[in-house]
C-alpha cells in the first residue's frame, strides 16, 4: 500500500506544472510551545504540490481509513455482545481518542475497568486485540483502549511521538477519565500492556502507584538503554530524532533521558500486583534482557507478582496474536488476575 501511495505522490508531482519555489509546499505539522493568545500551530497543506509533503499527507489518510475499517470490523463481529464508542479524553490539553468497550447487557451497577495499552512505534488498535478485549469484557469489565500520542490513524497531532512521556501521560489521563464514568467503579481500575504498552503500563503504575488495583505486563520493554544498544543504527537514529525528550541524542549523549523511561529503574515505586507474561525465544524484546530482569527486581523489592514464561511460544514476541494454547492460557490467567485483585466483575 505504501508503494501505491509513493506512486500516487510521484505521479501527482510529475503532473504538476512548473511553479515558483515554495508554491503549494506544505508546512511541517507542529504544536507551538508559545502559550500566548494568538499563537498558532503549524499544519500540513493538503493541496501541496511538493512530492514529499504530499506523500506524508496521503500516508496519514491511509492510516485514518485503515483505522475506520478496523473499528467497523469490530462492530460487525461483536456488536451483539459489546458496545464500542470512542471518547476524546483530555491529556494536558490534547484530546486523546479512547475506545470504550462495554457489555451490551449492562447490569446497572458500576463495573471494574481495565485500561489496555498497545505497543509498537506507531501502532494502534488492530484485530489481534479483539480476543483479549472480548475475554475481559465478557468477564464483566469495561475496557478502555487509549490511542496515545504515537498512535497512527488519527492525524499528525496524535502521530507525534515521545517514548515514555506523552504515551504514559495519555494512558493515565484515560484512567482518570474512567474513574469519572458512572458505569465504572473508580476504585477498581486495572491496566494491561503489551511490548511498548508493557513499558507504558509499568511506568504508569510507577508514576501513579495509587491509580491501579492490578496490572498485567505482556512481553514488556523494561530497559530502554538496553533496547537502544541492540537496535539497528537507522532505528536508533529515528527514535532519538523523533522523540523530543531524547533531543536527537543517543544514550551515550543524553543518558538521563533514557534512564527516565526505563521502568526497570523504578520498580520500588510499584504498589499494584503485577502479572508478568512472556516467552523464551522473543527476538524483539529478549526475555533475558527485559522480563527476566523485571522479575528479579520485583522479587528483590518484595512486590506482589506472578509470572508465566512460555517455552518458545509460536510467534515469539507476538505470541498473543496466535490461535494457540499459549494465548488461550494467557487469556485465562489475565482474567483470573483481575478477578483476584479487583473482585468479581459480575
Amino acid at each position: 500500500m505504501l508503494l501505491i501511495t509513493a506512486l500516487i505522490a510521484s505521479l501527482a508531482a510529475s503532473a504538476a506544472p512548473e511553479a515558483p519555489a515554495g508554491k503549494g509546499a506544505a508546512n511541517d505539522f507542529s504544536r507551538t510551545a508559545d502559550d500566548r493568545e494568538g499563537a498558532l500551530d503549524s499544519f500540513t497543506n493538503t493541496g501541496t504540490d511538493d512530492p514529499a509533503a504530499l506523500l506524508k499527507h496521503l500516508q496519514q489518510e491511509i492510516y485514518v481509513n485503515q483505522q475506520l475499517a478496523i473499528l467497523t470490523q469490530f462492530r460487525l463481529d461483536y456488536s451483539d455482545r459489546i458496545r464500542l464508542s470512542t471518547e476524546y479524553v483530555n491529556s494536558d490539553g490534547e484530546l486523546i481518542p479512547t475506545h470504550v468497550f462495554t457489555p451490551v447487557k449492562a447490569s446497572g451497577a458500576p463495573r471494574p475497568a481495565v485500561v489496555m495499552v498497545h505497543g509498537g512505534f506507531h501502532e494502534r488498535l488492530e484485530p489481534s486485540w479483539f480476543p483479549l478485549i472480548l475475554a475481559v469484557v465478557e468477564a464483566g469489565y469495561v475496557v478502555l483502549f487509549p490511542e496515545y500520542r504515537g498512535s497512527r490513524g488519527y492525524g499528525d497531532a496524535i502521530y507525534q511521538n515521545d517514548y515514555g512521556n506523552t504515551d504514559v501521560a495519555d494512558v493515565l489521563a484515560s484512567a482518570r477519565y474512567a474513574a469519572t464514568r458512572p458505569d465504572i467503579d473508580g476504585g477498581r481500575i486495572g491496566i494491561l500492556g503489551q511490548s511498548r504498552g508493557g513499558m507504558v503500563t509499568l511506568l504508569a503504575i510507577e508514576r501513579a502507584p495509587k491509580q491501579f488495583k492490578a496490572a498485567v505486563d505482556i512481553v514488556g520493554l523494561t530497559d530502554f538503554v538496553a533496547y537502544m544498544s541492540y537496535k539497528p543504527d537507522y532505528r536508533r537514529k529515528e527514535i532519538a530524532e523523533t522523540n523530543p525528550s531524547f533531543k536527537g541524542k543517543l544514550p551515550h549523549e543524553n543518558l538521563p533521558a533514557y534512564i527516565n523511561v526505563s521502568p526497570i529503574n523504578f520498580v520500588d515505586k510499584i504498589e499494584a500486583p503485577v502479572l508478568v507474561l512472556a516467552t523464551s525465544g522473543d527476538k524483539i524484546v529478549p526475555h533475558t534482557i527485559h522480563t527476566g530482569r523485571l522479575v528479579d527486581a520485583l522479587k528483590a523489592n518484595g512486590k506482589t507478582h506472578d509470572v508465566k514464561i512460555y517455552d518458545e511460544a509460536p510467534g515469539g514476541h507476538v505470541f498473543m496474536k496466535g490461535a494457540t494454547p499459549e494465548r488461550e492460557d494467557a487469556l485465562k490467567r489475565i482474567v483470573a488476575w483481575f478477578n483476584r485483585w479487583m473482585g468479581p466483575a459480575r
